[in-house]
């Protein structure tokens, strides 16, 4: 019976192996991690999240952030594949249409998945009947010990679930389907040679007024759930999978109140946007990914310092899959410089979760793959404006963080072009962002470096060319320094 389910839900990877895989498309991956005592890394369960990327027709994209095993994102990848890219999508399709097939598809997914564990709750139903009440293992029969065991089983293969983020371009329009707390960012290059970073739709949790607005409408307790943040281990109040909130919410004191199912995985679909004539780039992030780069910086920058990641890698290496994998890489290696070493050593923020990143290129032309930050350099401050909502039309401005190649070169993020000046990477406290002032006018917030040359003027007001023997002059005079320290010397 158990070897039936496996291969049930194995079944879709043959409707799906054949498709196309994107190549305008990169991801980047990283398992989770716990520091010990001496900082070092150990990786405390297997890699849990799940990703696609593939076209026929049209382009779907997803990530995956799975829970208690990796079973749900897995089966999600697959089986939501096959129900969009295997013709449900046509070219008459209106919005509508679109968010419709969007939305039934995720609903099809779910209950295809507990069609698949099935068998294996009718099981656990059998064997709960079978066994005394109230009588430790140890007073159990044999037999009886066998069922308790069997028992254990069967809860670890029906447990678990994921969150989703899916991002599918139809007719040149992009659509965002989010279920839980993965997060999509949609970076544009503007006329003005800026990048304009919208997140699209927010993170299903109890900070957001909506979600505890429709759980309050089942008869919840918003300050309860307020206070509780957590809901039977997880943060999201929409997630796929995880049977005991879908069934037996009754059983769970945050949730027993609930007229009808409290969790549930229905997507919340971002209305369409025109790529028509967008020139940038498309991040889906698991929560692991977000709550890292968060934790390490600050949650107030995230999304810019992501991007800026993302730009710098994208101006230095020629492969999306490299510049997925070393923005990763760099996030990872910041929480480690944080959390595992120094002062906030594993007491403040002992671990990270499984981190994924998706890229997908909207008319954007990669490098050669010259030097990449990942391999040394430094992170300068760039001013763009930045929106965290789609409809939004402020300007707002803020400091992202681009990373500049640590010997020879130039880095050009639109009409910014700057040369190498220091090697290293600066360090960040906790929380605080790598800017260092902060201005508020007419209900506009701007961030700036204080970072300049000698003369006031902006690190990126020129490129420096170097002389006949490669040298770059310096953008500091030491001629004072040295004189002073000769004269010590002298002493």
């Amino acid at each position: 019976m158990a070897s039936q389910r496996r291969q049930m839900m194995q079944s879709h990877q043959s409707w799906t192996d054949d498709l196309p895989l994107c190549q305008m498309c990169g991801v980047g991956t990283a398992p989770n991690c716990t520091y010990g005592p001496d900082g070092k890394d150990t990786q405390s369960h297997p890699n849990e999240d799940g990703h696609f990327r593939g076209e026929e027709g049209c382009f779907l994209y997803g990530v995956f952030n799975g829970f208690d095993g990796s079973r749900v994102s897995s089966f999600v990848s697959q089986c939501l594949t096959a129900e969009l890219l295997l013709g449900q999508l046509k070219s008459t399709h209106t919005d509508s249409d679109v968010r419709r097939i969007l939305s039934q598809a995720f609903d099809v997914v779910e209950k295809s998945y507990f069609e698949t564990i099935g068998d294996a709750l009718a099981e656990k139903a059998t064997i709960i009947s079978q066994l005394p009440e109230g009588v430790s293992f140890h007073q159990l029969s044999p037999q009886s010990q066998k069922l308790s065991e069997r028992l254990k089983d069967l809860e670890q293969e029906v447990s678990g679930g994921a969150t989703a983020v899916v991002a599918l371009i139809h007719n040149n329009k992009l659509y965002i389907a989010n279920v839980g707390t993965n997060r999509a960012l949609l970076c544009k290059s503007t006329s003005d040679g800026q990048n304009q970073v919208i997140q699209i739709g927010r993170p299903h949790t109890t900070e957001n007024e909506d979600e505890l607005q429709r759980l309050a409408g089942l008869g919840l307790d918003v300050s309860g759930l307020r206070q509780a943040a957590l809901i039977a281990g997880q943060s999201s109040t929409r997630r796929i999978g995880d049977y005991r909130v879908k069934y037996n919410y009754t059983d769970i004191d945050l949730l027993s109140a609930a007229k009808n199912k409290p969790i549930i995985a229905e997507p919340e679909i971002q209305a369409s946007q025109s790529l028509e004539g967008v020139t940038g780039f498309l991040l889906l992030m698991s929560e692991g990914l977000i709550k890292a780069l968060e934790s390490a910086h600050g949650p107030e920058q995230a999304n810019q310092e992501m991007v800026a990641m993302v730009a710098a890698e994208l101006a230095q290496q020629g492969s999306l899959e490299a510049v997925a994998q070393s923005v990763v890489e760099r996030v990872k290696r910041l929480h480690h410089d944080v959390y595992a070493s120094g002062r906030q050593r594993a007491s403040h923020c002992s671990r990270h979760e499984d981190m994924t990143l998706l890229i997908r290129t909207l008319n954007y032309t990669l490098a050669d793959g010259a030097l990449t930050p990942t391999q040394g350099g430094r992170i300068y401050p760039v001013s763009v404006p930045y929106s965290n909502c789609p409809s939004s039309t402020s300007k707002t401005s803020v400091t992202l963080s681009l990373v500049m190649p640590s010997q020879g070169g130039t880095l050009t993020n639109g009409t910014n072009t700057a040369s190498t000046l220091e090697e290293g990477t600066p360090t960040h406290t906790p929380g605080q962002s790598p800017t260092t002032t902060l201005h508020s006018t007419n209900n506009q917030t701007t961030q700036s470096s204080s970072s300049s040359s000698g003369d006031g003027g902006s690190l990126f007001s020129q490129a420096v060319q170097p002389d006949e023997t490669g040298r770059v002059p310096p953008y500091v005079d030491f001629t004072q320094f040295y004189r002073l320290w000769g004269s010590l010397l002298l002493l």
